[in-house]
């Protein structure tokens, strides 16, 4: 709408600015000619999938939404751009090295992704990282080809170690990583009872920090790594075993999410430098592991904010390059392979989370009638308020709304206005707001505290999805991911709204959403229609948040589907069911057949007691078993 309450000329263009898809969505995802949310699987060829289509397709097919939409060919893409940058910033700069990085598997751990990337990773021979022993479990089996590559970090006990030791008689090279000093000597009892020499890296405590959130993943208060003095105890006791050559690798972590390209500078000076030294000191090397903290652009304003980030790829794989080249030119050292574990990067892309809004609750009030002559003054004085509100007053009218609304309440309290009157004077501050908000949208300026008018007026969308279960990271730590409408886009959204989840929690909502300049409290929507379904997105949530997601209510697994693009246009590749009610409640040592049992008996009780009919006892019993099987989710019609 325009200032005067009008309807705008409105286009796919000014949808996309809107929701900024070009920003955080390209090369990936953009609006067709038909106001649908489109995906482009594979960049490198000019074919697309409609998204509002293929969910139509898809639940037709029996998958119920909430759908979680895989596209692998975008994990190939992703992995195809990360080993091209490094490759080209290593020929760029002459380097004597090569570069090949693994893929952490906490980021995302589900099986088809897993077997996706070692698949799509061959070309580089890609590997796998794991931080904990059933991780390295599962990269054991998955890397399962000639020439694999296993980085394993984290905490480590004696049979977590042998393991390790074992595999490296695989075709594999298999690096274990000490995160703490005192892994050295688990390493030491396995080699001497295995007879067999470990492959080792060290993780170095960097001075140098991150950005944002995760800054603290280095510094001297790290979790994981070692400091100076203990790299140097770690030499020197392999030094003492005659075991230098088996230290390989040096390995370093910045942080996840660094969205400034400057921590990165001066981590790759200071590892670089560690590297060389270790070198000097007599060991083997031959690994530089860079860790994980390449960046995704959640809201595509391109800067150093926290959901954003100021360098593309491959400028963070020349400074990677740049950096440790410097370091080793310098010492006459000769170059590592580069590793690195972008997890973030590799994974965020490939997954949509496709939801639809199952009801709303906006503040909708005709205008009020004008208070007769017996009526209380208070609402006398409010409706004048209501009366003369206009541009050149919206900030005075907002605080005499505010006043009137506080003292008629307090008439309330002490009997002085009655409901109906207290009602009515509800009725004017809500009809107030909404011509104040009217009014500001022909302000060039609006004074900041008015932007609680707009909060206020703002709708809420119940929306059929657990944020606990599929978006985590915005109840834990405000992690920003773009949410936008997958159709209708060639309308105007009319509505500003926040998005509630099912889950009967407070906390269970979305209240901040990207945007270019600062983060916005509602998201621009257009009008539920009676009789029509209105689906959502949220993009870019496939780091992460798949593992992460607990049974808050009880609410499991989405359904999710990998969609692959073909030559013909697409096919459905795998498909997997989410959590039906009873798969939930055995997780939580519930007996579903008992439970069944237990209500029956209750409901024969009250048979025989005239307090439920027959018919009334064989709906009840068959809605509460169908409802065992089914979905934790809800219907469309619900």
């Amino acid at each position: 709408m325009d200032g005067n309450g009008e309807p705008r000329d409105w286009s796919v263009k000014k949808s996309s600015k809107l929701y900024q898809i070009k920003g955080w969505g390209e090369p990936y995802f953009r609006i067709n000619e038909h106001g649908h949310v489109e995906v482009r699987p594979d960049p490198t060829e000019d074919r697309s999938i409609d998204l509002y289509e293929l969910t139509k397709q898809l639940t037709e097919r029996g998958l119920d939404l909430p759908l979680l939409i895989r596209f692998p060919n975008i994990l190939q893409d992703r992995l195809r751009l990360l080993n091209e940058c490094f490759g080209r910033a290593i020929r760029e700069y002459g380097y004597d090295g090569t570069y090949r990085g693994v893929f952490p598997v906490k980021v995302n751990q589900q099986r088809h992704l897993v077997e996706e990337i070692v698949e799509s990773g061959r070309p580089w021979r890609f590997g796998l990282e794991a931080g904990s022993k059933p991780e390295l479990l599962v990269t054991l089996a998955a890397m399962e080809d000639e020439d694999g590559f296993i980085i394993c970090n984290g905490y480590k006990d004696l049979a977590y170690m042998e393991t390790a030791l074992v595999a490296q008689g695989f075709d594999n090279t298999v690096v274990v990583v000490l995160e703490r000093v005192e892994e050295l000597a688990l390493a030491f009892r396995a080699s001497e009872k295995l007879g067999i020499r470990p492959c080792l890296g060290v993780r170095a405590k960097l001075s140098s920090k991150g950005i944002g959130r995760w800054a603290d993943s280095a510094g001297d208060r790290a979790k994981f790594g070692l400091s100076m003095s203990e790299m140097v105890h770690v030499v020197d006791e392999l030094e003492e075993r005659g075991m230098l050559d088996c230290l390989k690798l040096l390995h370093f972590h910045l942080g996840s999410q660094v969205s400034s390209i400057i921590p990165v500078k001066n981590a790759m000076r200071e590892a670089g430098q560690i590297y060389v030294e270790l070198t000097k000191m007599g060991c083997e090397m031959g690994f530089l592991d860079v860790g994980g903290g390449l960046a995704v652009d959640y809201d595509g304003s391109k800067t150093d904010f926290r959901g954003s980030m100021n360098y593309d790829l491959q400028e963070y794989a020349y400074d990677v390059v740049a950096g440790i080249q410097e370091a080793c030119e310098k010492a006459s050292v000769k170059p590592p392979t580069i590793v690195s574990e972008s997890g973030r990067s590799i994974a965020a892309y490939q997954s949509v989370l496709v939801f639809d809004a199952l009801g709303v609750d906006r503040v909708d009030f005709e205008d009020p009638q004008n208070p007769s002559a017996e009526d209380h003054r208070i609402l006398k004085e409010f409706y004048e308020t209501w009366k003369g509100i206009q541009p050149k007053n919206v900030q005075e009218s907002w605080h005499d709304a505010q006043q009137s609304l506080e003292e008629a309440r307090s008439l309330f309290k002490f009997g002085y206005l009655g409901m109906r009157e207290l009602a009515r004077a509800e009725h004017l501050f809500w009809s107030c707001c909404e011509k104040i908000l009217r009014s500001m949208r022909r302000l060039k300026y609006v004074p900041e505290e008015l932007h609680a008018v707009e909060e206020l007026m703002g709708a809420i969308y119940y929306c059929n999805f657990s944020l606990f279960q599929s978006a985590p990271d915005i109840w834990a730590m405000d992690q920003l991911f773009p949410f936008m409408p997958i159709h209708r886009l060639t309308e105007e959204p009319t509505v500003r709204a926040r998005l509630a989840d099912l889950t009967c929690d407070s906390d269970g909502i979305v209240d901040h959403f990207i945007d270019v300049e600062e983060v916005q409290h509602s998201l621009d929507l257009h009008a539920v229609k009676d009789g029509e379904e209105y689906l959502l997105g949220m993009f870019l949530g496939g780091a992460y948040q798949e593992i992460l997601g607990d049974l808050h209510n009880l609410f499991g697994d989405t359904n999710a589907v990998h969609v692959r693009l073909e030559d013909y246009g697409y096919s459905v590749a795998n498909v997997i069911k989410g959590d039906s009610i009873d798969e939930v409640l055995r997780y939580l040592q519930y007996d579903p057949e008992e439970m069944v049992e237990r209500v029956r008996k209750q409901a024969e009780r009250a048979l025989n007691q005239g307090r439920m009919t027959l018919p009334q006892l064989r709906t009840f019993m068959l809605h509460y078993e169908e409802s065992l099987r089914g979905y934790t989710y809800l219907k469309g019609d619900a």
